[in-house]
């Protein structure tokens, strides 16, 4: 039996439900469809032309991910924990496999991430690596590298109330002259740490999968809100790393040159883009630069001030929000 779920802004077909998408039961046709360990024969890596080999290391020694072209053209993400994906040039089919031992739910975290995010990609959508919120009508993208706490800040705009579009990667879809944030999915997956500075133990939300210490928080239930529909991208905040002397967060502009480099450093899978695509992602981000406000966001050093530090990032999208476009890039 098919299943319709949708993720991104794509409507997917999927022949086992995929943990953590919202089901879509008025979807006719379909954008993606993808198959979840149907048997089928994959490529083996030493017959695939070799685009990209992780610097993350499992506890064996082996790259944690390497992407490969068979010769068909189709593109070969192997796992070191054998987990498979195959995806066509077009990004319209993914077939996916795993071990025996392992579960969807193990799988599912490669492919509503790297995976869905390079379809994205090859689909021609340039895809941030942020975490999405809506206030007033207007998405924000808090962007930074691993660790930077998007998506913990993201939680924590939840607590208060305010719907969130995606968590690490926000899609964006040009549509005249202004910047659509596609919804994610109704998840927002979290470390221990950012738990117990969230709810006081890492322990009252679900694991994403069996062998994760990551959990998820659900944001369709206990008050949380999921964000459903496609908003206008009103700022983009940079989280930067704390440092000592801070007794309290500042937000602030930041220049058009800064504004880009740091864009082109945070896009996903920017690793297995072709220099077409590079071309055309660098023009699109410096047309981001010059109609979306940008900050950097630097917090206080106690990390327990996370409520204090949510607050602020909203009342300056409300700001920004009240302005009617947005302010120039640089003071």
């Amino acid at each position: 039996m098919p299943y319709s779920q949708l993720a991104y802004g794509l409507r997917i077909i999927t022949n086992r439900v995929i943990p953590g998408l919202a089901l879509d039961e008025k979807s006719v046709t379909s954008d993606v469809e993808i198959h979840l360990n149907t048997g089928t024969e994959f490529p083996e890596l030493s017959r695939c032309e070799l685009l990209y080999t992780s610097e993350n290391i499992d506890r064996f020694g082996q790259p944690v991910l390497r992407v490969g072209r068979s010769c068909s053209g189709a593109f070969v993400f192997f796992y070191s924990d054998r987990v498979r994906f195959v995806v066509d040039p077009r990004g319209h089919n993914i077939i996916a496999s795993w071990p025996e031992e392992y579960s969807l739910e193990d799988a599912a975290t490669y492919l509503v991430g790297p995976v869905l995010g390079f379809v994205l990609r090859l689909r021609g959508w340039t895809c941030l690596h942020a975490s999405g919120v809506a206030i007033e009508d207007r998405a924000i993208a808090l962007l930074g590298p691993p660790g930077a706490g998007k998506s913990t800040i993201s939680a924590a705009l939840a607590k208060s109330g305010y719907a969130v579009l995606a968590d690490d990667i926000v899609a964006l879809l040009e549509q005249r002259n202004r910047f659509l944030v596609q919804p994610g999915y109704p998840r927002v997956n979290l470390w221990p740490d950012s738990m117990r500075a969230l709810f006081g133990s890492e322990h009252v939300l679900p694991q994403i999968a069996p062998t994760w210490d990551k959990r998820f928080l659900t944001l369709d239930q206990d008050g949380f809100r999921f964000e459903p529909r496609a908003l206008p991208l009103g700022v983009i905040y940079v989280l930067r790393p704390r440092k000592g002397g801070k007794s309290t967060c500042r937000i602030s502009a930041v220049s058009p040159r800064s504004a880009i480099m740091t864009l082109v450093a945070n896009t996903c899978l920017n690793y297995l883009l072709d220099k077409d695509m590079r071309s055309e992602e660098f023009s699109l981000l410096g047309r981001v630069v010059n109609s979306v406000a940008i900050r950097f966001v630097d917090p206080a050093d106690d990390a327990a001030r996370l409520g204090e530090l949510a607050e602020a990032i909203a009342a300056d999208a409300k700001e920004v929000s009240a302005c009617g476009s947005a302010p120039v890039n640089y003071r």
